[in-house]
């Protein structure tokens, strides 16, 4: 069979089609990695936003109708949809360039660069749009980005009109206490933080300089970042429409969100080394240890807790069960009539504030060796281990001749009790630590006991405890606080 000129054309023609059709397929599917390709630069009349949607719910959603509705503004601007893992049911995008689908979770056979956003984004602006939005109004992104080029805020945002638009709230984040406080923003429209559902405009470089800029819950994980960095959100006079068929819609959609936003936040707040969140009106949050889970913090060396290195304070729910512990073992000696007096590092925090130092890891307390015999619980660990009816675990300590009373069986939180015998009106004992205010002290100290705000509770203390304390840590130590172990980790940083 000859083959003419004619059918040579075709060929060659159907072969041209091919390898153009695969050659944009293959454009479609890569990554845009500026630092692989050199830097990009926007067109000066081209799009300078990306919208970027990362906040929607896989199993029910509004994302193609908010896509749909920036392209009908505008069909050439850039539109990023961020999720962990490949969506299901799929996502019904446009296939087009400008459209793209990032999945943040590695995969094997993705190259690193496909689970980074910024290598999707070449716009100098970002908007975070949340699922249940859509620009109905052209020129929106425009003004916003315009607002944040005149604004000395690092973000911008506009509410949604759904049922819970954005507000305006302060925060301060203090990663020392572990704690995130929101409260009323007294200077709104300038605020920390916002409440309610916005469009978040800023700048990609500050997006992605962000440690985790994409963590969800978005607007939890963005503001606390931000907070913490001094930067301010702008709230607009401007506003962006709500979707026309809104997601989660149905009761048991909106049941599921939720349930699985709570386990995100928690997750995130974990993560981010928050374990208290305290809002507008005094209402507490926890996201710390527990009563049956296991204490934020391992076995201590040196006298130095693993977090003083972070530049961490004890995390409030240690303290707070701390403070419960305390009050509950008080509670037991006080009815079994046994004497007993603050000790240690926490009656230097009762001298100090009234409450256990903030960033000691468990309480001391004195208690007369001649009494141990009055308490059902103590005389039950001298012979083994004893869960009370409360859960509190009172033992024989092995590191020496003491007691201890741990917060439960999980959480070792705890609080030491330290028997003491008189001898020549000196208070003494048997078994000495290698702690410098474990030492012999004078029975005069204890007679009489004086009552002591401690963590919450009246407690027994020694009179003339600044003596007291002096006798056992060295005059001033009222006045200079330091870490237990100086030597180790000073608090001032010398």
């Amino acid at each position: 069979m000859r083959l003419t000129r004619c059918w040579a054309a075709l060929a060659a023609a159907i072969i041209l089609n091919l390898l153009v059709f695969f050659y944009v397929s293959w454009l479609q599917h890569q990554p845009r990695n500026p630092r692989a390709r050199g830097p990009r630069r926007t067109p000066a009349t081209g799009p300078r936003v990306t919208v970027l949607i990362r906040e929607f719910e896989a199993f029910d959603n509004a994302v193609p109708e908010l896509v749909d509705s920036f392209l009908q503004q505008d069909p050439a601007q850039p539109v990023l949809v961020a999720a962990d893992t490949l969506p299901y049911p799929p996502l019904a995008l446009p296939r087009i360039p400008n459209v793209r689908l990032a999945l943040l979770q590695p995969a094997l056979d993705r190259p690193a660069a496909a689970s980074r956003p910024e290598t999707y984004v070449a716009t100098e602006f970002v908007a975070l749009v949340p699922d249940g939005a859509r620009a109905e109004s052209p020129g929106h992104l425009e003004r916003m980005v315009e607002a944040l080029r005149g604004s000395s805020a690092r973000l911008v945002a506009a509410p949604v009109a759904t049922a819970n638009p954005a507000r305006c709230l302060a925060l301060n984040v203090s990663l020392r206490e572990w704690t995130a406080r929101y409260g009323p923003a007294p200077g709104a429209p300038r605020c920390d933080a916002l409440d309610g559902d916005a469009v978040l405009l800023l700048r990609s470089r500050d997006l992605f300089n962000l440690s985790v800029p994409l963590a969800r819950p978005l607007a939890t994980s963005l503001f606390l970042q931000t907070a913490l960095r001094g930067w301010t959100v702008q709230l607009l006079d401007l506003t962006f429409a709500a979707a026309h068929q809104p997601p989660l819609a149905t009761a048991h959609a909106r049941w599921k969100a939720d349930r699985e936003g709570r386990s995100r936040r928690a997750a995130l707040l974990r993560a981010l080394g928050i374990r208290l969140v305290s809002w507008e009106g005094g209402r507490l949050e926890w996201f710390g240890c527990h009563k049956e889970s296991a204490r934020c913090f391992g076995t201590v060396a040196g006298d130095t807790p693993s977090y003083l290195y972070e530049g961490r304070w004890t995390p409030p729910c240690c303290l707070r069960a701390l403070r419960e512990t305390a009050r509950y073992v008080v509670g037991v000696l006080e009815a079994a009539g046994v004497r007993y007096w603050l000790e240690g590092g926490s009656l230097l925090g009762a001298a100090r504030h009234g409450d256990i130092i903030p960033w000691d890891y468990d309480v001391d307390l004195g208690i007369y060796l001649e009494d141990v015999g009055n308490c059902e619980q103590l005389r039950g660990a001298e012979a083994g281990s004893v869960v009370d009816e409360r859960g509190f675990v009172w033992e024989k300590a092995v590191e020496g001749d003491f007691f201890r009373v741990q917060y439960s069986e999980s959480n070792h939180l705890h609080v030491d009790l330290w028997p003491f015998y008189p001898r020549n009106g000196v208070m003494t004992k048997d078994t000495w630590l290698d702690h410098r205010q474990d030492v012999e002290f004078p029975e005069h100290f204890l007679q009489p006991l004086v009552p002591l705000p401690f963590a919450g509770f009246m407690a027994q203390a020694p009179n003339n405890y600044r003596r007291f304390l002096e006798l056992k840590f060295g005059p001033g130590v009222i006045e200079n606080p330091e870490y237990p172990n100086p030597a180790l980790l000073s608090l001032t940083g010398g």
